[in-house]
């Protein structure tokens, strides 16, 4: 069997970060977080890499990752665009928001013939996530019709940031240790010892700080891709007309799982997300690294 896929979805710049966010240099020596995500992933298990990016920041993303990545693991690249629509759909007059994370999932669909991991680019997930999710995926089998996907789930608290609100997709999850349902919760942020969630710009209500959240560190087989090729014309015929309309992953796989085509096992980790959502943040995950180094779990010159 071919060993697992890693797709990375880099083709956003961070709008309130303000700048390429990707390439931004956290480690002690130059290294970006996502070094350390590819890096978790070789040593996990994971054999290709596939980076989604946008064609405008092809030559500065490509320069640093062409330098560490690249010699490292097989690495190919696909391309998110606008106008990479189904036969028969145009881009609309007006539309500069992307299509959205499921988009930019199937953007990559003509590199992956295995089971496949899906992040974010600039998320620093930690070294036991890829490890669980590695061992997921060797293993994972479509059977009797029903798709066997998985999830890496973080507690909430060890996903915020002290420097302003996050969205994060809230897990329900069964008994059986199986997601039941994901929502979206836009605004989340510390308020003291408490976590709350804006119901309205006025209201806002507590969320247990153990809550499972999704940060978008999924597992797929390749079915997945499939059911992303059949439902974006759905998706176009009910929204194309919205410009801010986004085709998001979990959103398909709630639709899965709500008819009963989907299991997705929901793997526990304890690893500390930290990720550059604002550029306050940067200062804190450049210390968080420089922690795990001196711990030991990184060298301090990642690639050598």
């Amino acid at each position: 069997m071919p060993k697992p896929i890693l797709v990375v979805m880099a083709a956003g710049v961070g709008s309130r970060y303000g700048g390429m966010k990707q390439i931004e240099p956290v480690g002690p020596s130059g290294e970006i977080v996502l070094d350390y995500a590819v890096f978790d992933a070789v040593r996990a298990g994971f054999g290709k890499v596939v980076f989604v990016i946008r064609q405008e920041i092809e030559e500065a993303f490509r320069e640093k990752i062409g330098k560490t990545i690249e010699r490292n693991v097989d690495t190919r690249y696909a391309y998110q665009s606008l106008d990479k629509l189904p036969d028969g759909y145009g881009l609309p007059e007006g539309r500069s928001k992307p299509w959205g994370t499921a988009h930019a999932v199937l953007c990559a669909a003509e590199e992956v013939d295995a089971p496949f991991a899906v992040i974010n680019a600039d998320d620093f997930y930690g070294k036991n996530s890829f490890k669980v999710l590695h061992e997921y995926l060797v293993n994972a089998r479509d059977r009797d019709g029903i798709y066997d996907y998985c999830m890496v789930g973080f507690e909430l608290s060890n996903t915020l940031t002290e420097h302003g609100h996050v969205s994060r997709g809230v897990c329900t999850i069964g008994d059986d240790g199986y997601l039941e349902g994901i929502v979206e919760r836009t605004k989340i942020r510390r308020f003291g010892d408490e976590v709350k969630y804006a119901v309205s710009d006025e209201h806002w209500e507590p969320i247990p700080a153990d809550s499972v959240v999704s940060m978008n560190m999924w597992g797929f087989t390749p079915s997945y891709m499939e059911e992303l090729h059949r439902r974006f014309p759905r998706f176009l015929d009910q929204n194309i007309a919205n410009p801010k309309a986004e085709y998001f992953v979990p959103t398909v796989v709630n639709e899965l799982i709500e008819e009963g085509k989907a299991r997705v096992r929901v793997l526990p980790t304890g690893d500390q997300w930290f990720g550059v959502t604002y550029k306050e943040d940067r200062r804190v995950v450049v210390d968080q690294i420089a922690q795990l180094v001196k711990n030991g779990v990184y060298p301090a010159r990642l690639w050598e």
